[in-house]
């Protein structure tokens, strides 16, 4: 059964939750936006939703369903499925469209996904679908750079599961010296490296809070080119073998290799 994620952007997860009356919590709060914004709600909900506490987030959250599901004799029922299709490879030029059809059907069965594609990734979550079971762990606040030090640790935690990361260029440039202990360590992380040369994603909170054009100087410091970073190279530098793409043909393939290679291996993905 498919289960969307409620939308980072404060609009499009007012206008998801529109019209909800009731919200079960297990292990969560009301849904919050990241950040105050002028004229846009703090709670994403209706003003007039109830929230109801199934677990807090200390308690036995697994038990509390399975409780759940014997209070309204649920055993016998199964969960509708709602997969569709098989996805297939895109082709062509590289958008957050194509990419996200390339994973989903590329993805190996039993994988980890760690998410921290930031702009670009936030459409692949639904493609995926139906692709072959796996785990997603994904960013739960507003830090940046967690998404190789996780990536790391999942490799760590299960050797014998490949573990892909989406990571934006921006934000691996926080933590980037993961890159030599997946090196060090012969952990089995594919990096997909998004390269839009830009800190994209404060780009978009400047316009949420209504700064309008802040000007050269600000917007300069939000620019992660001149020089361009080379993300291959950077990679090599600390141990870990790699390949830029500038098509979803050669994306297509250098993912197929990361993903049959052990170890670690890197896709810089130019956008």
């Amino acid at each position: 059964m498919f289960v969307e994620r409620v939308p980072n952007v404060v609009d499009q997860a007012v206008k998801v939750l529109a019209g909800l009356k009731h919200i079960i919590l297990i292990g969560s709060k009301m849904p919050p936006a990241f950040f105050a914004y002028p004229d846009k709600p703090s709670l994403l909900s209706p003003p007039d939703t109830v929230g109801h506490v199934l677990a807090r987030p200390d308690e036995d959250l697994i038990g509390a369903l399975e409780a759940l599901v014997d209070e309204v004799s649920a055993y016998s029922t199964l969960a509708p499925v709602t997969n569709g299709p098989a996805p297939s490879p895109a082709t062509g030029a590289i958008t957050p469209e194509t990419l996200g059809s390339s994973l989903a059907a590329l993805l190996p069965e039993n994988a980890i996904v760690v998410d921290e594609a930031v702009t670009t990734g936030r459409g692949f979550f639904a493609p995926t679908r139906a692709a072959a079971p796996h785990d997603w762990l994904s960013n739960m606040g507003g830090s940046i750079g967690m998404g190789m030090p996780v990536a790391t640790g999942a490799a760590v935690a299960c050797p014998d599961r490949k573990v892909v990361c989406l990571e934006g260029d921006g934000s691996g440039m926080y933590t980037l010296q993961a890159l030599w202990t997946q090196a060090r360590e012969g952990l089995d992380v594919t990096t997909l490296l998004f390269s839009n040369r830009s800190y994209a994603i404060l780009k978009g909170e400047l316009a949420n809070v209504g700064a309008g054009n802040p000007g050269r100087k600000a917007l300069d410091m939000l620019d992660i080119g001149h020089p361009d970073l080379d993300w291959v190279g950077l990679a090599r530098s600390m141990g870990v073998p790699g390949a830029k793409v500038t098509t979803m043909e050669a994306f297509n393939d250098r993912f197929a290799e990361g993903i049959a290679s052990p170890g670690p291996f890197l896709v810089e993905v130019v956008l």
